[in-house]
């Protein structure tokens, strides 16, 4: 079949002239408009027989293949789709008079017909009442905005070769199999709403055949060689989704719901019963075992997104090649959250990007109608809250929530479009919501019109039940057995019958996360070796140092190079190459190390230069490649310019594996606060809320160089004030050596936590930031306390004053120590902030007697770690030196900044 989307884009007289032109001369035109004209003088019709190629097309050809467009194009704003209101008018232009087209042509052939599913010349009669059927029945499909031909055309012949009136020749096992899932979805909801009155549950009652799509579209991923599901969900129907597409048991569900499932209390704070995760494995009718994953979440909608993104390429990195075909990110939409959520659009425009695609997503809107209390009038601009995927051409099929025949036959389609082109598809499916936001609320205050009509409307299932036996497809004697059932299992349900839950394999990295243990303080009190034989330090650095022949490096990354060559002569080694060593070390081990963000291949500040690039052929060298064959994989990507989306995936990432390391970097720290939300609902609080670990590591660029307001603080406050109950670690470095150490932590420990660092700016090329080679080998680790060298070589120093600090801050205190030589005062740096590392720095400070204790800070003194450290070390007894306190976190004027910073240093020394 031809595409011919061109022509509803022309205007007939001028397809007539081009087709005059291509009469007296067919080269004069282009290829395609000359295959069109060849083929319809080929085939068109005259008096019953065809025409020979001499016989000119009838100029009302191109106008029946201009309304044929039109539908391809705008049918889906004619279709049935909304089971419960009138579709909206939204001006389609569909009538056969927009194509200079009148009644009296109607019972005319055409040969486009042949162009529109129907095989051959076609009365305009004919031809109307087959594209009325396709694409205006009760799913309209929306691709118009798929700008690939290719995928134009896949689409468009399997929807225009179905038949709606036959049933979308669905077979009868599965339409049993449809009135199963129905019952089951029907039965659990009357279930809770007899047994938990008025509690809130967020029911799918309206939406039941949600059900029935998420289980054919597993049915059909597992035809598709499809082995792993990650579901995200919305809360609405999330109870429905675990109980009868996940096999989570009602027994268990019940506990939940009656607050006695108490699996560790010891272990954290638990949530809600519609946030939480599940995991199984199913059989489907063609015998193929699914895992599949629902990944918890908190109420912040549409937030779990990037994490499912992030955790199913995880999956697919290490246990399947990075073969996207073996598993299936499927996110489950509200129509208003997906219409008014950023992150939406953020993790869409990941979708096809190389450090980010998972293969295509399979997005399902249970599209209600309504986002909270609010109509869907007062919730988009849009036409349909499906807009986003635009963004990425991807296709959309909106579909009558009410026919759930209509829905298989959608998300087949697009499984098996995501098959084809590894791409996301979108299957909006319109329904309703049976009661308010929540089951105690009363929908009538903002919507009585449209509640008027839902109280009298029948559920999915009593809809497809009569229907089914109106067609004659399940025998009376079928449909009473399944209603015999369907009553049978909702009696048993309040019999509180004890169900088997499902099988379940554990996967390798899942037995890995099972191996570890939970933290508790004692694995605080000092950290774990993590230093390397010296001749796997020399072997790393000297690979790093070099560059590969054949490759034209830029002149200043070859300085770059030789610079570094020459401090490593000299027994140095900076902030880049620690970390470099950091990730290198680990590739030998055999652990993967992940980083991502913006520009991190180079880092923001032009220091990492992990990857660098041909000056003639732009070609890219990973430095971190190559160290020796059996090497862990070194994967790194510069990200889109996201915040939120990005750091949801590698939170997401750090869920798949216990055993890489994971690295988002901020731009700059404080641009962290554009992903609070996955900072305050998942990293710093999922292990507490849903016994989740993670090892994901934040670089937020912290200091105050007097770059004003939004390039000076990562908020460390805001961190600080989240930590509890050992959740996260807190740090603020001020070696290359200690940093290589805290990197290599992450994964010598035997538990995992979140990483959080200050990371440093001026400090990275600062002259005296430097480590020796010696403090990165076997037998060192991280210190989380650090004293000044000249204290530090005093047996018994007579000190009067202790500066503690963290970070940046401490080589300005030194300076001044070197400068005023102030051998009185000891400056102890906190490396790690949280846990406190209070053991060591009792230990420390028992040396001194009883000294006075300032607390010096850059940061003003509402912000920063004083709060923290006045709170949680030596209550009263620490005097603070900062700048005052500010509703900015900086000046923007360099001037007065520069009197602050000399301000603080003085008065900590005064």
């Amino acid at each position: 079949m031809s595409d011919f989307s061109f022509i509803s884009n022309a205007h007939p007289s001028y397809i007539e002239s081009l087709y005059a032109n291509y009469r007296q001369n067919p080269d004069s035109v282009e290829e395609d408009w000359r295959a069109f004209f060849k083929g319809f003088e080929y085939g068109s019709p005259e008096n019953g027989q065809v025409k020979s190629s001499s016989t000119p097309i009838h100029a009302k050809e191109f106008q029946v293949l201009a309304l044929i467009n039109a539908y391809r194009f705008r049918g889906h704003l004619e279709s049935t789709t909304n089971p419960i209101r009138k579709r909206r008018d939204r001006n389609a232009k569909l009538a056969i008079t927009d194509f200079g087209l009148s009644e009296a042509d109607l019972d005319t052939s055409f040969a486009a017909g042949k162009e529109c599913g129907i095989g051959g010349p076609a009365t305009l009669r004919d031809i109307v009442a087959h594209l009325r059927r396709v694409y205006c029945s009760n799913i309209g499909f929306e691709f118009n905005s798929t700008q690939d031909r290719d995928k134009r055309r896949w689409l468009r012949t399997r929807i225009e070769s179905h038949h709606p009136e036959k049933d979308y020749e669905i077979p009868l096992d599965k339409k049993r199999r449809i009135l199963e899932k129905l019952n089951d979805a029907v039965v659990f909801e009357k279930f809770l709403h007899t047994k938990f009155i008025g509690q809130k549950r967020f029911s799918l009652e309206g939406g039941e055949s949600a059900i029935v799509g998420l289980d054919a579209i597993i049915n059909k991923g597992g035809e598709l060689g499809v082995k792993e599901v990650f579901i995200g969900m919305a809360h609405r129907g999330r109870l429905n989704v675990l109980a009868n597409v996940m096999g989570k048991t009602y027994e268990h569900i019940f506990t939940e719901f009656e607050g006695t499932a108490i699996p560790d209390q010891s272990f954290g704070d638990g949530d809600v019963k519609y946030h939480l995760g599940y995991s199984s494995q199913v059989t489907t009718p063609s015998g193929k075992v699914v895992h599949l994953e629902l990944v918890p979440n908190p109420s912040h909608l549409e937030a779990v997104n990037p994490v499912v993104e992030g955790f199913a390429r995880a999956k697919a990195d290490i246990l399947y090649d990075s073969d996207y075909d073996s598993l299936l990110p499927i996110l489950v939409h509200g129509d208003a959250a997906l219409a008014g959520q950023g992150i939406v659009y953020e993790t869409v425009q990941m979708s096809k990007l190389e450090g980010y695609a998972t293969g295509g997503t399979l997005h399902l809107v249970i599209n209600n109608q309504i986002g909270f209390t609010t109509d869907f009038d007062d919730a988009r601009s849009s036409t349909y809250c499906t807009s986003v995927a635009s963004v990425v051409h991807a296709p959309v099929f909106h579909v009558n929530g009410d026919d759930p025949e209509a829905l298989v036959f959608a998300v087949e389609l697009a499984m098996e479009y995501r098959k084809h082109f590894k791409e996301d598809v979108f299957i909006d499916m319109l329904c309703y919501r049976r009661h308010g936001h929540n089951e105690g609320d009363d929908p009538k205050f903002t919507q009585p019109e449209m509640y008027d009509i839902i109280v009298k409307h029948p559920n999915p299932r009593e809809i497809y039940s009569k229907e089914l036996i109106e067609r004659g497809h399940v025998q009376k004697q079928m449909a009473d057995e399944l209603e015999e059932k369907f009553w049978a299992s909702l009696q048993e349900r309040l019999d509180n019958i004890r169900q088997q839950p499902l099988p379940y394999t554990v996967q390798k990295p899942e037995a890995a996360w099972q191996a570890l243990k939970k933290a508790d303080p004692a694995d605080f009190k000092s950290s774990p070796k993590t230093g390397v034989p010296r001749d796997v330090l020399q072997k790393v650095t000297a690979h790093l140092l070099q560059i590969p022949n054949g490759f034209s490096a830029l002149s200043k990354a070859k300085r770059l190079l030789e610079d570094k060559q020459k401090m490593y002569s000299e027994n140095k080694l900076d902030w880049a190459m620690g970390e470099l060593l950091a990730y290198g070390t680990l590739l030998v081990e055999g652990k993967d190390v992940r980083i991502s963000g913006q520009d991190v291949k180079r880092g923001t500040f032009s220091h990492r230069h992990a990857v660098l690039f041909d000056a003639k052929t732009n070609e890219q060298y990973n430095r971190l490649e190559g160290i020796q064959p059996d090497q862990g994989r070194f994967r790194i990507f510069n990200s889109l310019l996201s915040e939120f989306g990005v750091m949801g995936f590698e939170y997401g990432y750090s869920l798949g594996t216990p055993h890489s390391l994971v690295v988002w970097e901020a731009q700059f720290g404080d641009f962290h606060n554009g992903a609070q939300t996955m900072v305050d609902q998942f990293i710093t609080a999922a292990e507490s809320k849903w016994n989740r670990m993670s090892g994901l590591t934040l670089l937020l660029p912290h200091g105050y160089e007097g770059q004003g307001p939004e390039h000076s603080s990562a908020r460390l406050e805001r961190f600080l004030q989240a930590c509890a109950d050992l959740n996260i670690v807190v740090a603020n470095v001020t070696t290359p050596a200690n940093f290589f150490h805290l990197l290599r932590r992450q994964l010598t420990w035997d538990f995992r936590k979140p990483l959080i660092v200050m990371s440093p700016k001026s400090l990275l090329r600062h002259p005296e930031c430097v480590s020796p080679p010696e403090d990165f080998e076997e037998g060192k680790s991280f210190q989380e306390v650090l004293v000044d060298p000249i204290t530090n070589k005093k047996s018994k120093p007579a000190i009067k004053r202790v500066l503690l600090c963290s970070g940046k801050i401490y080589y300005d205190l030194l300076l001044k120590k070197y400068q005023d030589k102030r051998d009185d005062i000891a400056i102890i740096r906190l490396e790690q902030l949280h846990p406190l590392p209070e053991t060591q720095l009792d230990t420390l400070l028992a040396k001194y007697g009883h000294p006075e204790l300032l607390w010096v800070q850059e940061e003003p003194a509402n912000m920063g770690a004083w709060t923290y450290i006045a709170v949680h070390y030596k209550p009263g007894h620490i005097r603070l030196v900062s700048r005052k306190a500010g509703a900015s976190p900086a000046t923007g004027f360099k001037k007065i900044h520069d009197q602050q910073q000399d301000l603080i240093v003085e008065q900590a020394f005064s």
